[in-house]
Order: structure tokens, then C-alpha cells, then sequence
């Protein structure tokens, strides 16, 4: 509405885990053709937690650097969003806010609907600034993604957080009204209580994709949304690169749009760089390719990007933001790429052991090896509580 208050993304940060598994490596390993990674499903490698790493260390150390350039004064509250959660009862965003060391008076809660958790938290975040424009929302979404060794979704894991500080006036993105929603009781994709690795039923969870695209759009469009011809890049949640692609091309086709292949990577090509290196980081996803698009595009200053976000089971949203002219001088390229350039190689076997590591459930003391360099980590498990320390 004309004089209402911008609201959206003001800063946008990640972080991601000390240990990186390239596509080779697993190829060698299972005999597996390497364009089968490489152009099939589009990754070139995945983030690899160390014993001393989790969703917490991460979500902290992609929030601290946004925390040390702006305060905390305005932020009174904080949304951890993750499908790889720790506590059944109590948020990992309450270790993250002691971590970063926020005040006291402070709301912290923890969302979860498979990857598409992080945009709730981020609508969420938006309402509250829209209520009180002087505060702000630290918005964190953390997750690793797991799955059975040798499993169809094994060359597709990865470990990354996001987080963005939401607050009126972004630097950024200023997100718009409408949202194109969409709901569906459908098992692609679930974890149950008592397994690590989630479960996949790969070709149902594409076709649910797909169809929380089309409706998504309809939804869109129905309640007064821009023209497919507006936006000039479009973000889809990436549980591998290629499916932004799929996506994308669905699209289209519902539309009644040509494919044309040039076009779809002219509007997709510049989201995936970082997805490609860091793996599915489930809720974190989408705006990792809005981190890649910002950092890697030609100025985009006052176009409008399409943003989709998608979780199994399933719950997607539509929308658009607006790049705010200057967000250039905002971006955060340098430490985005120490972040990925910094892990450490690993070969299959050292994966493995990483993969199928776990604490035992007796309640006792078990310290964890310290073999991360990150400024936070997992220091062990102490009578069924976990410990953190700060480097």
C-alpha cells in the first residue's frame, strides 16, 4: 500500500561446516559415472559436519557477523527455523541466543515444516516489524540433511545456516504482498521421531514440487500478483541444483511459456552457485540462492526477484521482493566464499565415520573431539544436556 513502511531482508548471512565431501570422492567410491553428480543432479560437492558440529554452531556463526555490524538493541525477537532439530521441547534458537549473547528480554522460538520453515519464520518476522517498525527479527535457519549411506539421497546432503536480520528499511530486499500458498497432505519426505536420516520417496517428492509450483503461482497471480514477465531472477528452493531448473521450466509450462533454455538460465543460473558446493541445506536453501544471486549478479538494483519456497509433506509460498538500490555496499561475497573455501577435504572413509557418528543415550559425559575451527562448537553431551563453548 502506497506510504506503508518497507519491510524485508536488511542483512543476509551464512555459515557452514568445516568439512566438505567432493562429488568425485563419492563417485569413486560407489563406481557411480561423476556427470551422473556433476550434470545430473547438479552438485559438485557437500558440507560435512565435524563430532563438534550441529545446527546451533552453525546458526550462530552465520548470525554473528550480522550481530557485530548491527547491535542487538532493535532485535526482540529470534526465529530458528530447522527440520534437523535437536530438542523435542526446547529451541535450538535459545543456545543460539546465548551464544551471540543477546538480552534477556528477548522471544526465541523455533519453527518447523520441512524446508519451507524458514519463510514462515521470515512472514512471521515481517508481521511483527509491520506491528512495531523500530524492531527487528534475527531470522536463523539451520539444518543438516542426512540420509542412509548408499541411498539414492545420499549424493544430495549437505549442512549450511542462513541468517537474515528483518527489519523495515532493508538494505536488501523489501518483500511485497501477495503470496501465492499452497498445502498438501502428501509422504515425499518425512523423519520419524526415532530415525537420524529422513526418508525420501524421490520421483513423489519432484512430482509435489512441481505441483506446489503451479499452484502456488495460481495463487499468486489470483490475488493480484505481478506478471510472470516482471521478475528478473527467480530463487527456488534447491534440494539439488538441477531442480531449480525443473522447477523453473514447470513453470513456464503452466504458463504457457516456451522453454527456452537460455532464458531459464539467464533467470535461474546465478542462484545456484553456492548450493552446488554446499549441498541441500533444507530450510536454509532458498536463501542461499538469494545470497548467490546477490553476490553474483550484475546489479539488480530495483528488480524484482521471484522467491519459492518449498517443504515436503508438503507447504510451499510464492512471493516477491524488490532489490533496494545500494545493496551492493550490504553484501557479504568476501565471507561467503571464506566460508566455502575454508572447509577441509575429506575422503570417503573419514565421511563415513563423520556420517554414522552419535551420542550414546545413557546420560553420561561425552566430550567431543575438538577438530573444527569454527567460533563456536559442540564441547559434548553431560547428563542428557548439551554443551556449547565459544573460541
Amino acid at each position: 500500500m502506497a506510504g506503508e513502511t518497507a519491510v524485508g531482508i536488511h542483512d543476509l548471512s551464512f555459515a557452514t561446516t568445516e568439512f566438505v565431501l567432493p562429488h568425485t570422492a563419492l563417485a569413486d567410491h560407489n563406481g557411480t559415472d561423476i556427470g551422473k553428480y556433476h550434470l545430473g543432479i547438479g552438485q559438485r560437492s557437500m558440507s560435512v559436519p565435524g563430532a563438534d558440529e550441529d545446527i546451533v554452531t552453525m546458526g550462530a556463526a552465520a548470525a554473528a557477523p550480522i550481530i557485530a555490524r548491527h547491535g542487538f538493541d532493535r532485535i526482540r525477537t529470534v526465529v530458528l527455523a530447522t527440520e534437523s532439530s535437536i530438542d523435542q521441547a526446547k529451541s535450538a534458537g535459545v543456545y543460539v541466543h546465548s551464544l551471540l549473547g543477546l538480552p534477556s528480554a528477548t522471544r526465541v522460538v523455533e519453527l518447523k515444516q520441512a524446508c519451507y520453515g524458514a519463510t514462515a519464520a521470515l512472514q512471521f518476522a515481517i508481521g511483527l516489524v509491520h506491528r512495531d517498525p523500530a524492531q527487528q527479527v534475527l531470522v536463523v535457519a539451520s539444518d543438516i540433511s542426512k540420509y542412509d549411506l548408499e541411498s539414492p539421497g545420499e549424493a544430495t546432503q549437505g549442512a549450511a545456516a542462513a541468517a537474515m536480520l528483518v527489519g523495515s528499511d532493508p538494505a536488501l530486499l523489501r518483500v511485497e504482498e501477495p503470496s501465492g500458498l499452497f498445502t498438501a497432505d502428501v509422504m515425499d519426505f518425512w523423519r520419524p521421531n526415532y530415525r537420524d536420516a529422513a526418508l525420501v520417496d524421490g520421483q513423489e517428492s519432484i512430482t509435489a514440487y512441481l505441483q506446489a509450483v503451479e499452484c502456488t503461482w495460481k495463487d499468486y497471480t489470483e490475488r493480484g500478483g505481478r506478471a510472470l514477465d516482471a521478475f528478473s531472477a527467480f530463487c527456488y528452493h534447491q534440494p539439488f541444483t538441477k531442480m531449480a531448473y525443473k522447477a523453473h521450466r514447470g513453470l513456464l509450462n503452466s504458463c504457457g511459456y516456451d522453454t527456452d533454455e537460455a532464458e531459464i538460465a539467464r533467470a535461474i543460473g546465478r542462484t545456484t552457485a553456492y548450493n552446488a558446493v554446499l549441498g541441500n541445506s533444507y530450510t536454509a536453501s532458498v536463501y542461499l540462492g538469494l545470497a548467490s544471486l546477490l553476490d553474483g549478479a550484475d546489479d539488480l538494483a530495483g528488480q524484482c526477484v521471484g522467491l519459492l519456497s518449498y517443504g515436503s509433506g508438503s507447504v510451499a509460498e510464492f512471493f516477491a521482493g524488490t532489490v533496494v538500490p545500494g545493496y551492493r555496499d550490504h553484501l557479504r561475497t568476501a565471507g561467503h566464499r571464506e566460508a566455502i573455501d575454508r572447509r577441509k577435504p575429506v575422503d570417503y572413509a573419514r565421511y563415513r565415520e563423520l556420517h554414522e557418528h552419535s551420542f550414546p543415550t545413557d546420560g553420561g559425559d561425552h566430550p567431543t573431539p575438538s577438530e573444527t575451527t569454527g567460533p563456536f562448537r559442540l564441547a559434548g553431551l553431560r547428563g542428557h544436556k548439551r554443551v556449547y563453548e565459544e573460541r
